[in-house]
């Protein structure tokens, strides 16, 4: 009775030993760090830390919701008086606007200030509605929308168009924020997009060309990749820089035909692309290079290169120009 009561003991040891490096390796796998260059270098650091003020929140999530709100922009200013970085507006600020980086003031145009005070903001809503049913993180950001009263009295996300469209809005541009865990899936609309690039090698470049007719049917380097997603029924933005974030960001030794490859003046900060081509394999793209040049191969290993995105229908729908239009 000794030796199997001894035995029994173990064997608890050993399934709580390998049960709690269960827990451990999943929240390994939950934790979610920030895709390199995604948010400017001037923010990241913030965006990282607060991020992880709160379970229901995570930087990648604090990061979509900035790029949603103001587009990196510290002096935003919306028609309905919301300010700053996050746009808050000033009954909000004044309840929940705090004094992130410690200077004696809560100043909501001061980003050391509002991101923090974002990311607290998440975390009361995410408390406020802690025992509602459904994943507490979209409860959370249908109240950042709705307000936590209606989430309560609907049970989860309230059936209004606007704020279900904002939960799948700031969950698809998560994607786009977050480094990757793993391999990402392949674009499934590659394929047809690059054979649109490829029937367009050898035409002139033009500043501003979409493809259209009086244009001659000609691109520059955007109008390229926008026009090469459109034919396979995905609406990319107009501007290099806005099509960053169309998708998750795969590293240089993921890349698959297809994704979209980005060059930078600043390689910290991705309001700084200022080209972007469409790869097709062996380190090579298609793009529209520069005035007086013609669409072509080159390769995409240049001092300038910041990264690349693979386009997805949601990333693609989800971008602030796309909801616009």
């Amino acid at each position: 009775m000794g030796v199997g009561l001894f035995l029994s003991l173990i064997a608890l040891l050993v399934v709580g030993t390998f049960s709690a490096a269960a827990g451990l390796a999943r929240n390994a796998r939950e934790a979610v760090a920030l895709a390199k260059g995604a948010v400017p270098a001037a923010y990241e650091p913030i965006v990282q830390q607060w991020g992880n003020l709160c379970p229901a929140l995570n930087p990648a999530l604090l990061a979509a919701q900035l790029y949603q709100e103001s587009g990196w922009n510290p002096r935003a200013r919306s028609g309905a008086d919301a300010e700053g970085i996050a746009q808050f507006i000033p009954g909000t600020w004044a309840t929940h606007g705090v004094d992130g980086d410690g200077d004696g003031k809560a100043d909501v145009w001061d980003p050391q200030d509002a991101i923090p005070s974002a990311a607290r903001y998440d975390c009361d809503l995410a408390a406020y509605v802690k025992n509602v049913p459904g994943d507490n993180t979209d409860n959370m950001l249908a109240s950042y929308n709705a307000g936590a009263y209606a989430v309560i009295q609907a049970g989860g996300i309230p059936p209004f168009a606007e704020t279900q469209n904002y939960v799948r809005i700031i969950r698809s541009l998560a994607k786009s924020f977050a480094a990757p865990v793993g391999r990402l899936a392949p674009s499934q609309q590659a394929a047809a997009a690059i054979s649109f690039a490829q029937d367009q090698l050898g035409k002139k470049y033009l500043w501003g060309g979409e493809g259209r007719a009086d244009q001659g049917g000609r691109f520059d380097c955007s109008g390229l990749t926008q026009a090469s997603y459109a034919s396979v029924g995905v609406k990319l933005p107009r501007v290099a820089n806005d099509q960053w974030n169309a998708g998750p960001h795969p590293s240089r030794d993921q890349l698959l035909p297809g994704d979209l490859v980005f060059f930078a003046y600043d390689l910290n900060d991705p309001r700084t692309i200022h080209h972007v081509g469409i790869y097709v394999g062996g380190g090579y793209m298609i793009d529209a290079p520069h005035s007086g040049a013609y669409i072509r191969f080159d390769p995409i290993d240049a001092a300038d290169y910041i990264g690349a995105t693979r386009v997805t229908q949601d990333g693609a729908a989800a971008l602030p120009s796309a909801q616009a239009a």
